[in-house]
């Protein structure tokens, strides 16, 4: 059998190709024997989201976890990676599995590994479980009669999307955002996060709000131009004060205005931060990824708070929360956990305190935005991935270590920063960024810039200079 490799949050692979039935029990496998090394009375909440063969393979992995004789949660119907981490927490369990290839495109599934904390689990953590993966799969899935472990109360079913919502409800003045007189819109991208907000917010309009594993042949990330369709509904055909997004697992998140403008990651951090110190006059550390926008430095320095950097992935922000203060964790790709809640990304907690902003001052979003700006200036992000071969992308990775890019076309570089990949600085505002990818010949571009016209030059100038070298 394959090689099973864990990335960041867990294992991704292509559907009947690598994600089979038999590797999904091979990580079962390995799961249990990982879990048995830290104790006794075993208990694991389990998740499926909208993908092809969801229920199926959380049910593997249900069958060789009760097998081994660990109790487990399971949910009936899909639902979000927030759900199953919240439901870790909820009922005291000792792990959380959900089966979700995220963002990804729909012929892949996945597995995403959640501690008892309720966030990712650790990267130690995975790479022993890794570590522990057999070469083939040792347990006979078609002996086990799942009945015989539902009438022993082995495998349990639970209802993690309830549990979720009356979470939501204890956390958020939904009667204020409800009454406030915003209008409000949501496109969960045919994704597992679809029913909560119609069921707390029933006058929301929806869009893609159904089950469709193909997900429309769109990969479910909420980035702007996979949400062409849904910023068109709420340009011409949709009156609202503030549309969001979620991706195929309900963890990231992206928004649009009342004039259907889309405002993405680093806006929301920014407005999150903003609501949070001051409007809240909450205090705690700000940690995001290297990629984010410098802006970050600039708000938080206005509310006289921390930021901490770190390596771009959630997991490393979710070890910062556990340990520290935390007011804002987020990240460039969307993931964004505030204080509050539960280390973990979550596009639907992030939306509904946008929209509890909004009704709690009165303004619009557009309003709120700017006032941001008036701190921290206006500006513009724009990440661009560079397929290339292998020999190119290391020569470029060589010349970035070596310190050889003293300037992009007309802009001259004041200074690097070395950390998790390679930021270029143009000036204090703008900068343009370089970043391999570990495991494909993909070479991730970043640009921040005053304005879009801006960034483009700096993409452009960055893309010919890194493309001859």
């Amino acid at each position: 059998m394959s090689k099973i490799k864990f990335g960041t949050d867990g294992w991704r692979a292509i559907i009947a190709k690598d994600f089979t039935v038999d590797n999904v029990a091979r990580v079962a496998f390995a799961v249990s024997t990982w879990l048995f090394s830290k104790g006794q009375n075993l208990s694991v909440v389990i998740g499926f989201d909208c993908r092809f063969g969801g229920e199926m393979f959380a049910k593997t992995v249900a069958k060789v976890l009760a097998l081994k004789g660990i109790h487990t949660y399971l949910a009936p119907e899909f639902v979000s990676t927030p759900m199953v981490s919240y439901g870790v927490l909820n009922l005291e369990a000792d792990l959380g599995i959900i089966i979700t290839a995220s963002h990804n495109p729909p012929d892949y599934n996945g597995i995403k590994l959640k501690g008892s904390y309720g966030g990712p689990l650790f990267e130690t953590d995975l790479k022993d479980i890794q570590n522990l993966i057999h070469e083939s799969n040792e347990v006979n899935i078609e002996t086990i009669n799942w009945e015989d472990m539902i009438d022993q109360n082995v495998v349990e079913y639970v209802d993690l999307e309830t549990i979720y919502i009356e979470f939501l409800k204890n956390n958020f003045n939904i009667k204020l955002i409800a009454e406030s007189g915003l209008n409000f819109a949501f496109d969960p991208m045919f994704g597992s996060g679809q029913r909560v907000l119609r069921k707390i917010l029933p006058g929301v309009k929806c869009s893609h709000c159904q089950k469709n594993p193909f997900f429309n042949g769109i990969p479910p990330e909420p980035v702007y131009q996979n949400l062409l369709d849904f910023a068109e509904k709420l340009k011409t055909s949709w009156k609202v004060d503030a549309g969001l997004a979620v991706d195929g697992d309900a963890d990231r998140i992206a928004l649009f205005d009342a004039d259907g403008n889309y405002v993405d990651s680093h806006h929301v951090i920014l407005l999150l931060i903003h609501y949070l110190a001051g409007y809240k006059k909450l205090k705690g550390k700000i940690v995001t990824g290297f990629s984010s926008t410098v802006k970050v430095e600039k708000l938080a320095a206005h509310y006289g708070l921390e930021v901490e950097r770190v390596e771009i992935g959630f997991k490393k922000i979710a070890e910062v929360m556990l340990k520290e203060d935390v007011l804002v964790g987020g990240e460039e790709s969307g993931g964004i956990s505030i204080k509050g809640n539960i280390p973990e990304r979550d596009g639907i907690w992030n939306g509904l305190s946008i929209f509890q902003f909004m009704a709690e001052s009165g303004k619009s979003l557009g309003e709120l935005i700017n006032e941001v700006y008036k701190i921290t200036g206006s500006f513009v992000y724009q990440r661009q991935d560079l397929k290339m071969p292998v020999e190119l992308k290391n020569r470029i990775v060589k010349k970035c270590r070596e310190n050889g890019f003293s300037e992009f076309g007309d802009f001259k570089v004041v200074r690097v920063e070395d950390f998790d990949g390679w930021k270029f600085y143009l000036n204090e505002d703008e900068w343009y960024m370089v970043r391999p990818s570990g495991t494909e010949p993909l070479l991730r571009t970043y640009a921040e810039g005053r304005t879009a016209e801006r960034v483009n030059e700096i993409l452009r100038a960055g893309y010919d200079t890194i493309m001859h070298c």
